[in-house]
């Protein structure tokens, strides 16, 4: 039997398929190990074969038990080469990372338990007639009263010879079991839903129809209620279905949720579990021992058959995109997966994208509106504060006097209250007063955050860390300046001014261990913190019932990226994180603190009103020849040497002009520079961006030939309607 395999190494020059004969039947998708070269490495098998040009060598064994590569998630992995990716690399998303280095398998421990089938009682008799034998006893009158217990627990207290002897007589059975590695969760309470009309007309909306569904409901509408029905639905049919959440931080207390509904039929996957929990989550898919996969983006290559429903909740979300190396869409993926399945495919947003809305619009995809709060509840009341007047007044706090005396309120109220900045650290760079020296990574252009917490300055983008500074090493003058606020700033200031206030905050620097996420959000819905202070990761999809006031600060601070989204974004965020408020029976407030009150974006979110800001925004976009109405394309090259990424970027804009000049006009912009943030991990950035008119896939075709390295001096990368062009 002869067989195409792909060799695991991630490579440009060895991403193909290599000719191997075997003398046993080995299913496709299965992980191999081979002969290659002068090594032994490990394979996947593609495709089975009848003939080959080649000279081939034997496959050596089959790894798993089991195919590791579902057939769907080959063909998958096709469809992603031809978008200019690795086949390797895509394969590699479909697999634990750890399986595949081998440093992971299944938990299983040695369990010793009493065999049912004897009398026990003229064994104790018998053991009773010397005092030798007392510790039999003792074990026996244990295990009887106990049950079963773990084998290494057991010789915690008695001798290796005496459970030997005892099992060696039959009276003790030893077993091995396989213990489940259990993500945690956070438990909900228990709360008697009842379907709103407009939830059910949503749920017989997305039920009797096929294709893909814009659910657009406000914060507060009950989407995830709509979504827990239809996954019912597709269980009771024998089908399998997908959710995905837009951040690590939303999947505690959806997966608390999802249990309380659907039980073990729930895997979880990301990449904030452990590599055994990750690994048993993702064997109890592969082996249909789950039929539903929670998680962030990775979960959308979860190793599920027959699929019913893919859910991807606040579609909006730029961290479905990934930004590494192999880049996708995970709503790509999405949408590969639901056709290959005949799936629903159901995008979820109390804010959408410009581009997903467009297509509801169009008729792309069916438009599904919640426009009301489940019971009618009202929608938190938003406060704008110009803080040019605060100033003008002498305020020269982070807070305006509005903000303090709402704070004050909800705390006398033993209610709680939620902060947001989108900004981490204490300061956003630190600068001399005297000679303008500000602090820079040593391998990125961008400056030094500095963390007061640990008095270091940390880079955001390569993670380089160094020592904070008391005086400038260019001049040696000791006033040095504090630039943006950022979250710990905020909760240090909060300390001061309500100094019996329990605060927590919710940032990348707050949850690096395991279970920080757990622990933080935990603590908050259980009533033991008034104040939670946190960036993104607090606005959206999370469910506080005594959270009363969400305060907004420097809420335009997105609003001035250089980038087409930014509007979007900001517009985005401000509406999510306000959704936070009054979700329960308790009536909420908005408080946003702006610069720049008059700009449009807070003028539609100060009302909820997407309707009227997406008429805006398309419309500016529409004039530019922005995405949706066009297709955007960088290509990024970055390299250790910046005269080999100089070469490189020239020699592609070559070819993109020739491509440009014979494409009948479908490229309707073209522009090389360099990146805006030049240099991170001290690779030289440059970047081609283009645009397209739309469905031009001929000519990105085109372009994704042009774009390949021929050297490993440089990496190039192509995004399409990039969200940040940093």
């Amino acid at each position: 039997m002869l067989y195409r395999v792909i060799v695991d190494v991630s490579s440009g020059a060895l991403d193909r398929f290599f000719d191997y004969s075997s003398t046993f039947q080995v299913p496709l998708g299965s992980r191999v190990k081979i002969p290659f070269g002068n090594r032994i490495i490990e394979g996947y098998v593609i495709e089975e074969i009848e003939k080959t040009d080649y000279k081939t060598k034997d496959i050596i064994s089959i790894l798993d038990p089991y195919p590791i590569i579902l057939p769907e998630m080959l063909h998958l992995s096709k469809f992603l080469t031809d978008k200019n990716l690795r086949y390797i690399d895509c394969l590699r998303l479909c697999i634990p990372s750890k399986l595949r280095a081998g440093t992971v398998r299944e938990l299983v421990k040695n369990f010793i338990s009493l065999n049912t089938e004897i009398d026990l009682e003229s064994y104790k008799e018998l053991f009773s007639k010397t005092t030798r034998t007392q510790s039999y006893i003792t074990l026996l009158d244990r295990l009887i009263e106990n049950g079963a217990f773990e084998n290494v627990l057991v010789k915690e207290g008695f001798s290796q010879s005496t459970i030997k002897t005892l099992i060696s007589k039959g009276i003790l059975n030893k077993t091995r079991e396989e213990i489940r590695r259990l993500p945690r969760c956070i438990v909900p309470q228990t709360k008697n839903i009842t379907l709103t009309q407009d939830q059910c007309v949503a749920i017989d909306s997305i039920l009797n129809s096929s294709g893909t569904f814009l659910l657009h409901g406000v914060t507060g509408s009950g989407k995830t209620e709509i979504y827990m029905t239809i996954i019912n639905k597709m269980l009771s049919i024998g089908k399998t279905a997908i959710m995905l959440v837009p951040e690590i931080s939303l999947t505690p207390q959806m997966l608390g949720v999802f249990r309380d509904r659907f039980g073990d039929d729930v895997s979880v996957l990301h990449s904030g579990l452990s590599a055994g929990e990750r690994y048993d989550e993702w064997r109890r898919l592969r082996l249909g021992l789950a039929k539903v996969a929670l998680g962030a983006r990775s979960a959308i290559f979860a190793p599920i058959e027959n699929i019913g429903a893919i859910i991807i909740d606040e579609e909006h979300e730029g961290s479905y995109t990934s930004e590494t190396n192999p880049r996708y869409f995970t709503s790509e993926i999405a949408s590969f997966r639901a056709k290959y399945n005949d799936a629903k495919l159901i995008l979820g947003s109390a804010t959408p994208s410009i581009d997903s809305y467009l297509k509801a619009v169009r008729g792309e995809y069916t438009l599904v509106t919640l426009k009301t709060r489940i019971n009618d509840r009202k929608m938190p009341k938003m406060e704008i504060v110009d803080m040019r007047i605060e100033l003008r007044n002498g305020n020269v706090s982070l807070f305006s006097k509005s903000l303090l005396l709402a704070l004050d309120d909800t705390l006398q109220a033993k209610n709680q209250a939620m902060i947001f900045i989108n900004r981490r650290g204490y300061a956003s760079f630190i600068r001399c007063r005297s000679c303008g020296y500000v602090a820079m990574c040593s391998d990125c252009d961008v400056s030094l955050t500095y963390h007061r917490e640990e008095e270091r300055l940390k880079c955001h983008y390569c993670g380089k860390q160094f020592h904070a500074l008391t005086r400038c090493p260019v001049c040696g003058f000791e006033g040095l300046k504090e630039g943006s606020v950022g979250t710990e700033k905020v909760v240090a200031e909060l300390n001061r001014i309500f100094p019996t206030a329990r605060i927590l905050r919710m940032d990348n620097d707050t949850t690096l261990t395991k279970d920080a996420y757990l622990e933080i959000l935990s603590s908050f819905a259980a009533g033991e913190a008034d104040i939670l202070v946190g960036t993104q990761m607090i606005a959206k999809g999370h469910d506080f019932k005594n959270v009363t006031l969400v305060g907004i600060l420097d809420a335009d601070q997105s609003l001035y990226f250089s980038d087409y989204m930014c509007n979007e974004r900001t517009f985005q965020l401000i509406t999510q994180v306000a959704g936070r408020a009054g979700r329960e029976h308790k009536e909420g407030r908005v408080i946003m603190q702006t610069y720049n009150p008059k700009h449009y974006v807070f003028r539609f979110a100060s009302n909820y009103d997407y309707c009227g800001f997406f008429d805006k925004e398309s419309n500016s976009r529409e004039v530019t020849k922005f995405p949706p109405y066009s297709q955007m394309v960088r290509i990024l090259i970055a390299g250790k040497d910046e005269n080999d990424a100089i070469i490189e970027t020239r020699d592609i804009y070559t070819k993109i002009k020739e491509i440009k000049a014979n494409c009948n006009g479908r490229m309707i912009r073209s522009q090389a520079m360099r990146a805006p943030i030049k240099r991170v991990e001290n690779n030289y950035r440059f970047q081609i961006v283009l645009l397209l008119i739309p469905n031009s896939d001929i000519v990105l075709q085109e372009i994704y030939k042009c774009a390949v390295s021929a050297t490993n001096k440089v990496s190039v990368f192509i995004e399409l309607n990039p969200r940040q062009l940093f």
